[in-house]
């Protein structure tokens, strides 16, 4: 039986500093703030953005949204982040992407200042996952997966970790990220050769695969500790990961449940990240 690493516990415990991190800066006359950029009316951006700003105000972060029409164009959209920019008194900005298809990401994702890029979507912030330096923030994501390891004591130092996803989103930070914690660690990907006898090898597995239930028995091995970022729908109409957590459970040691895992304190590494930034601005 494996012990299930939930999210809520580290919720819970990160909420507690967090509440008083803002708290402590509103004594210094700052309010920490996130600007919300949604362009269109996507259910999932929506479904995030309540979540985010539910987390923010139990926490003590402002929010500012900023809604663009699904037909808005690029000038608009840059013209609002230049906003964003030039505002001091916003400390984060979450942009949902992906961007409809008119739009140049890169360009779009690279005119926000590192310093206010609290998810980690822009060349400078990435630059600064890969170099170790304080150059913006991380993804949310992987910066969770490092949460919830943290929390339950799992170390890190010397252990093989493998990676399932090579995406700048999740597997590239998570890679650096646990590099830094001084792991070993192997990232797998659709040109793997026998990917699941590599994954059997890992003493951490985080999976980032993007498919349901993809990873299953035969990439498992006793003693693993398993992190699975995938959120997906099955058949059923019910959330599952990309690990296939039935076939896991009675093998690992440990993991994360979907939904309750990964998802969960990916929120609240937001609002962390905000209150950084919040941190930061007062030593400019």
């Amino acid at each position: 039986m494996a012990k299930l690493l939930s999210g809520k516990e580290v919720v819970l415990t990160l909420n507690e500093s967090l509440i008083q991190r803002a708290a402590t800066l509103k004594g210094k006359g700052v309010v920490p703030c996130l600007a919300i950029v949604r362009v269109g009316e996507r259910g999932d951006d929506i479904a995030y953005e309540n979540g985010a700003t539910k987390r923010c105000e139990k926490i003590g972060v402002a929010v500012k949204k900023f809604v663009l029409s699904e037909n808005a164009r690029q000038d608009e959209l840059l013209n609002v982040i230049e906003e964003i920019n030039h505002d001091d008194s916003i400390h984060g900005c979450l942009l949902f992407r992906p961007l409809p298809t008119r739009f140049d990401d890169e360009t779009v994702r690279n005119a926000l200042l590192p310093e206010k890029d609290v998810d980690g979507i822009t060349d400078g912030s990435l630059a600064g996952v890969f170099a170790g330096t304080k150059n913006g923030f991380p993804p949310c994501t992987p910066a969770a997966c490092m949460e919830i390891l943290d929390y339950f004591g799992i170390e890190t130092k010397g252990k093989r970790a493998t990676i399932i996803g090579r995406s700048l989103v999740v597997g590239k930070p998570a890679a650096m990220m646990l590099t830094k914690k001084n792991a070993t660690v192997t990232i797998c990907h659709t040109k793997t050769v026998d990917m699941p006898s590599v994954c059997r090898q890992a003493e951490i597995l985080i999976v980032a695969a993007g498919r349901a239930g993809i990873v299953d028995k035969e990439y498992f091995a006793p003693g693993q500790v398993v992190i699975d970022v995938g959120i997906n729908v099955d058949e059923n109409g019910k959330l599952c990961g990309d690990a296939n957590f039935d076939e896991a459970e009675p093998i690992v040691d440990a993991i994360t449940p979907v939904p309750g895992g990964v998802g969960t304190v990916t929120t609240s590494v937001l609002v962390k990240h905000v209150i950084e930034a919040a941190e930061r601005s007062t030593l400019r």
